[in-house]
């Protein structure tokens, strides 16, 4: 069985967990660089972080949260989308106010919870607009800070999968420009991933509920084990 995942990934773990079955193979649809941004005062505002590549772009552009709960005047809440991108923030010693699974959630939890405070999100130069199109609505500051930059790079891949696994909607556009999505079983590692490629095929999507990898290949052995692949 052939299983094209859209990013780079060790292949030796990958292959480990889904077994012998498995032909894996892994192409790039996109690329990402950390754009140089000139680091400003955070005081009194509340920081979203919606990827792992934003919370690396942060630190590596010189940013630093005020996460010191005595000091509730500078204090910096941290919002976050995905638990990988929690992860990456622990990395740097900064924890997560709150933790939703994806943009949509966390607009309603903004707008519900937290309309008084300041928002900057540090995200890519080609983030989805859903917080940009509902916050100021509800007359919520926001504003976006691109802090790397995502290309698309559009492959073309001649070779047939049965399946393939999407990581980001960038991602699915990506693919699709070049490539039909044909018979395959499609697998998403979120919903703001799927409802991108909802867009573009009428295949079956398989959507992980926990937005990670891990969750990921369980869906793929689970999907395969039936026969349903």
């Amino acid at each position: 069985m052939k299983i094209l995942f859209t990013k780079s990934l060790e292949k030796e773990k990958v292959s480990e967990k889904l077994g012998n079955d498995f032909a894996v193979d892994f192409v790039e649809v996109i690329d990402t660089e950390i754009l140089k941004t000139k680091t400003f005062g955070l005081k009194n505002n509340s920081l979203i972080f919606t990827s792992v590549n934003g919370v690396k772009a942060f630190f590596e552009n010189g940013f630093s949260p005020n996460e010191n709960f005595a000091e509730p005047k500078t204090y910096n809440k941290i919002y976050v989308v995905g638990s990988q991108t929690k992860k990456e923030l622990r990395k740097h010693n900064f924890g997560a106010f709150k933790l939703c699974r994806n943009a949509q959630e966390l607009s309603q939890f903004i707008t519900e919870n937290s309309v008084n405070e300041k928002f900057l999100h540090f995200c890519g130069n080609i983030a989805l607009d859903i917080l940009d199109e509902k916050l100021p609505l509800q007359n919520i500051s926001y504003r976006k800070i691109p802090v790397y930059k995502t290309e698309l790079l559009y492959p073309k891949i001649d070779e047939k999968y049965q399946a393939i696994v999407f990581f980001s909607p960038s991602g699915v556009r990506s693919f699709a420009k070049f490539n039909q999505f044909g018979d395959a079983k499609i697998f998403s590692i979120g919903k703001t991933t799927t409802s991108e490629i909802e867009k573009l095929t009428d295949n079956k999507v398989i959507t992980s509920s926990k937005n990670t990898l891990a969750d990921l290949l369980n869906l793929i052995l689970k999907h395969t084990s039936t026969g349903s692949l």
